[in-house]
């Protein structure tokens, strides 16, 4: 009878834990609280007794963290930016199959341009559009005499030296996006070329993509490298601030999937839903959130001037996700160990380049052509990357980053000793060129 009364009450506390665990749908998520605090509220709202438990991390840990719990996981939804990073976790099996009612589904286009919004194997779903592009601060940019950029390119022009921000890649799934973006608009070499000059002219390089708004906000700098739903949130709030997509740059869908073997699948399709409702797209056009719908018809309910990338000229670039998933990594490590560790050497770097620039453009001296010679090699080795793109997406490579073995070791060594030497040399060069210009 003692025993028995022991099961009842083991079986009752099981049975209240198990009521209250069904109860909840856990979400990794690498948005802003602006963001997924309101839908919290809003779903909570529509669905009572069933509570949102947020996991913040930015993409690549939320990857990471998907991977490492995978034997028994704890998290229901994936909710991110990037879809190369879906495109990771379906290749690892991470991610559950589903199918969302179909009245749901016919209100949302197959494509943003040629891009799928949503996996045509249903492992994760568009809720939102995303675009890639620039935000600056009007007064900064005035009390500077700076103009507003327009392009990526406008990024490696001397006038802007010390006056930009991005976050790093490896930190922030959209802004390995916009480098990736960068990669595909203007090819690996010149891709590259690009981010190391515009690398150059950072005044900073933040831990996390919230990071670069809110020193373009402050005016801490003066033009930053963001997600659109930063630039356009923050001019719908009043901010002194202006945005503009660059011609050459993607538009994508921001996605949620269902996490394979999760502890609430009810739930978890529950919250997928309602994303993709009109309830929770309307959601979107929140101040504090501003993002970009799926259903096209929704635009006619939108804040006035709001972008549309359903009729409006937007992207560019026909983005590649299968390409970017697969050189991921090595693409994060490559712009950390080249660009983000070596920020100092590489601003310094250009730094010179720009004043024997300045230099020998006013010299008269005899000796400036040879200068100009010497100022050319001094961007050259500024603006190379140690490895080319077969490379990159090396089947052996792209592995070795995915398991940290010593062929990754090996790699990082030889590309931080490869930027370090290089920009000692270009600094040299270019302190050479304008002793020229004298």
């Amino acid at each position: 009878m003692k025993r028995l009364s022991f099961w009842l009450v083991g079986f009752v506390l099981y049975f209240i834990a198990s009521s209250a665990a069904a109860k909840e749908v856990v979400i990794v998520t690498s948005f802003p609280k602006e963001l997924f605090e309101t839908y919290k509220k809003t779903f909570e709202g529509k669905h009572p007794g069933v509570t949102v438990v947020i996991n913040s991390k930015q993409t690549n840990a939320g990857v990471t963290y998907l991977r490492e719990t995978k034997a028994k996981p704890e998290a229901d939804i994936f909710w991110v930016s990037a879809p190369d990073a879906f495109q990771t976790l379906e290749s690892e099996g991470l991610l559950e199959n589903y199918a969302p009612p179909k009245e749901i589904m016919a209100r949302i286009p197959a494509k943003i341009g040629t891009f799928p919004i949503h996996d045509p194997d249903g492992k994760y779903f568009g809720f939102a559009i995303s675009g890639y592009g620039l935000m600056w601060n009007k007064n900064y940019l005035q009390a500077h005499k700076l103009p507003a950029p327009k392009e990526w390119t406008d990024l490696t022009s001397p006038r802007y030296h010390g006056h930009l921000v991005i976050s790093a890649p490896s930190r922030s799934g959209t802004t390995h996006l916009t480098v990736e973006t960068i990669l595909q608009a203007y090819g690996w070499e010149k891709g590259w070329a690009l981010l190391l000059n515009s690398g150059g002219n950072m005044g900073t390089i933040t831990e996390r993509s919230f990071g670069v708004p809110e020193a373009v906000i402050s005016g801490q700098y003066g033009i930053g490298v963001v997600i659109d739903f930063f630039g356009l949130s923050a001019i719908a709030s009043g901010q002194p601030v202006e945005f503009v997509y660059p011609s050459l740059t993607s538009v994508v869908p921001a996605s949620v999937g269902i996490v394979k073997g999760g502890p609430n699948p009810e739930n978890a399709r529950a919250f997928v839903n309602y994303l993709l409702s009109e309830t929770g797209q309307l959601v979107l056009f929140s101040p504090e959130i501003a993002r970009l719908p799926v259903i096209p018809e929704l635009y006619a309910k939108a804040p006035k001037d709001y972008p549309n990338p359903f009729k409006s000229k937007m992207g560019g670039v026909n983005f590649n996700d299968t390409l970017s998933s697969g050189r991921r990594d090595v693409v994060n490590s490559l712009y950390d160990h080249i660009i983000t560790f070596r920020h100092r050497e590489l601003r310094d770097a250009w730094g010179s380049i720009y004043k024997a620039e300045e230099a020998l453009a006013r010299s008269k001296s005899a000796n400036a052509a040879q200068g100009k010679t010497l100022l050319g090699e001094a961007k050259k080795f500024a603006s190379q990357a140690p490895i080319d793109d077969k490379r990159a997406s090396d089947k052996e490579i792209s592995g070795a980053f995915k398991s940290k073995s010593g062929l990754k070791a090996q790699l990082e060594t030889e590309w931080e000793t490869f930027a370090r030497t290089n920009y000692d040399k270009a600094k040299e060069l270019a302190n050479k060129a304008a002793a020229m210009a004298r």
